[in-house]
């Protein structure tokens, strides 16, 4: 079933428009690539909407934040919503600055995100709001674990109703859900968040399964989540004595872009409630 989605992404090649960090865009990039779509990157306020508007996806990392790329974000999204293309929101590091927290909001007012993905901490402050927005009951730990993982699905089902946009929780277990189903997800590798960027890598890449499975948001979203952890675990099966986490990182690349279908199937850890 979420192999699916994987082959659609190699069969249709998406192009996908990127404002992401600058820390990990070389890595968005090639990830994009390994599963089979096509990266552009662009953040210049008079470049975004042409960019956009050759794209069929637009993927929105407030990593590396200032004060133009946030007029580019708001330009790129205001363009994509009016051409109905997919749009994804990183709210990196919401909650750890005034200028991220204020910034997502922001964001989540101006454009119309299909989903938003983030660790629990960043989606907790998404959901409490800032200044004059109300949020959901964030009452959740700042880890999802077996023991509270009913508590958190329940928030997660939550904001996702509330946003009106697919959440898409990340960390040792992944929460994915429209407000209706929750996808938890058990694939991946705690070595993983040794790395920079593995969460921004999802991103790019949850964008590209989302366009090129349009009719199938929620599908695409797990199916992305689950390829991302899957590749952590075939990554790690391959290192060797010596390796350390720029080889992990390149095996994890070289996972996704040699998995198939039939891999995807057989090695996604899921179960939805």
């Amino acid at each position: 079933m979420l192999g699916t989605c994987l082959q659609n992404v190699r069969e249709k090649g998406p192009l996908v428009h990127n404002i992401t960090n600058y820390v990990t865009v070389n890595d968005v990039a090639n990830v994009i690539l390994a599963c089979g779509a096509s990266p552009i990157m662009s953040d210049e306020p008079q470049d975004v909407q042409d960019i956009t508007a050759i794209c069929g996806g637009l993927n929105i990392n407030i990593g590396t934040l200032n004060v133009r790329t946030i007029e580019g974000m708001l330009a790129a999204g205001h363009k994509a919503n009016e051409l109905s293309h997919m749009v994804l929101l990183d709210p990196v590091g919401a909650g750890a600055s005034s200028l991220r927290t204020n910034t997502a909001v922001n964001l989540m007012q101006e454009i119309k995100f299909d989903v938003i993905r983030g660790n629990i901490s960043e989606i907790k402050t998404l959901a409490a709001g800032s200044g004059t927005t109300k949020g959901v009951d964030a009452d959740v730990a700042d880890a999802v674990t077996e023991e509270n993982l009913d508590e958190a699905v329940v928030f997660a089902k939550a904001f996702s109703e509330k946003s009106g946009s697919i959440v898409a929780i990340t960390g040792a277990i992944d929460l994915v859900s429209d407000g209706r189903k929750c996808y938890v997800i058990r694939n991946g590798r705690p070595e993983m968040g040794r790395i920079t960027g593995t969460g921004c890598q999802l991103s790019g890449l949850m964008t590209a399964y989302l366009v090129a499975n349009p009719e199938q948001k929620l599908e695409a979203a797990a199916a992305a989540v689950c390829t991302m952890g899957l590749a952590g675990e075939i990554g790690w099966s391959y290192m060797q004595k010596g390796d350390g986490n720029s080889t992990y990182r390149n095996r994890i690349i070289d996972a996704i872009y040699n998995m198939t279908k039939e891999q995807l199937d057989e090695g996604a850890k899921y179960e939805v409630r």
